[in-house]
């Protein structure tokens, strides 16, 4: 049997081996470099700290663990299962995601049986469940979850990964300890970028890894995502290919047509406006890249502020449906006023 698969298998699909990227059988690089130790993850020291505390004593509590995509929440669970389970880790850990069918079916059948099952386990572990995207569980489904957390307290501990707690029924969120992720800095995400460019020998450029950054905002996964993917179809990683790829509007145009605004020039920043709009980038892109590119662009700090208020406004206006050419115009505009406008504050 194992001699047919080495036969048949594909030579490429060898993870200990890092070839050139561009075997096509190749894994994620999101998987291929997942970490395996908690030790290894990237970015919210203190609450890997807390988790190798619960990793080395054993005892660990119910865990929710929220915050935005990408920051390591579910790496972190799976790292915290293996360090205290070890070898036990595939017999005792259920994990079920938001792709699971979760409802109060699944929690009174699945997780139940799980939960009465007899696992041989070193002395004071648990067995470990693990819910994904918890906060897309049924408010039925986490009604009946919270009973059975009582009743299997003994043998079983829950770990929920969610993105926002509030979605989680009070009575859940009192049984367990709630630990928070925030987004990864750019040096965090820049530090591992660079060890995936070297192990997989990327060629890049420093623009490059500045646009992949930009474009993944504190999400590791959407920054080995669109490095891959930059990679693999252009073999080069520099700006323009990562915003090719990711399909965003460049935002050294968006910093062009600010600076008109600065100016005044509503005719150039204009111009760019339409460019951008002709390109077929969609209303909500478009301002989500200026107030990003606005909040590091070089202007007075009262000029910024006001430059914000308009943008947010504008934002507000598309998020109930009015996304034409002549609203984001406006926007331009009224910010050309705003810049033609003496500083009241230092007066």
């Amino acid at each position: 049997m194992s001699e047919e698969k080495m036969e048949t298998g594909d030579s490429t699909i060898q993870p200990s081996k890092p070839e050139s990227s561009s075997s096509p059988g190749e894994a994620p690089w999101v998987e291929k470099y997942r970490p395996s130790k908690l030790c290894d993850i990237v970015g919210n020291e203190q609450t890997i700290t807390r988790l190798e505390v619960f990793a080395r004593e054993g005892n660990v509590p119910n865990v929710i663990i929220a915050g935005p995509p990408g920051t390591g929440k579910t790496t972190s669970i799976l790292c915290l299962a293996r360090a205290m389970l070890g070898p036990s880790y595939r017999e005792a850990v259920l994990e079920l995601n938001a792709s699971n069918d979760r409802g109060i079916d699944v929690v009174r059948n699945k997780i139940k049986m799980f939960a009465q099952q007899k696992v041989t386990l070193p002395p004071g572990r648990h067995k470990i469940i693990i819910l994904d995207e918890a906060d897309s569980m049924t408010d039925g489904a986490q009604q009946a979850l919270r009973r059975t957390m009582e009743i299997y307290s003994k043998t079983t501990r829950f770990a929920l990964a969610c993105n926002a707690s509030d979605k989680i029924i009070e009575p859940i969120q009192s049984r367990c300890a709630v630990l928070r992720y925030s987004k990864l800095s750019d040096a965090q995400v820049t530090k591992r970028l660079l060890e995936v460019c070297e192990s997989e020998t990327v060629s890049y450029t420093d623009d490059g890894l500045e646009a992949i950054i930009f474009t993944a905002q504190g999400d590791m996964r959407q920054a080995l995502n669109n490095l891959q993917s930059t990679f693999q179809g252009f073999e080069h990683v520099n700006s323009e290919n990562v915003f090719k790829v990711c399909d965003e509007p460049h935002p050294l145009l968006v910093k062009d047509m600010l600076q008109h605004c600065v100016v005044g020039n509503i005719d150039e920043a204009y111009k760019i406006m339409a460019h951008l709009w002709k390109l077929g980038y969609s209303p909500e892109d478009i301002i989500g890249i200026i107030f990003r590119v606005c909040k590091n662009h070089d202007m007075p700090e009262y000029l910024k502020l006001e430059f914000i208020k308009e943008i947010g406004y504008t934002h507000m206006r598309i998020a109930e449906g009015i996304h034409s050419l002549l609203q984001m115009s406006g926007m331009l505009a009224r910010l050309c006023k705003k810049s033609a406008e003496p500083n009241v504050l230092a007066s």
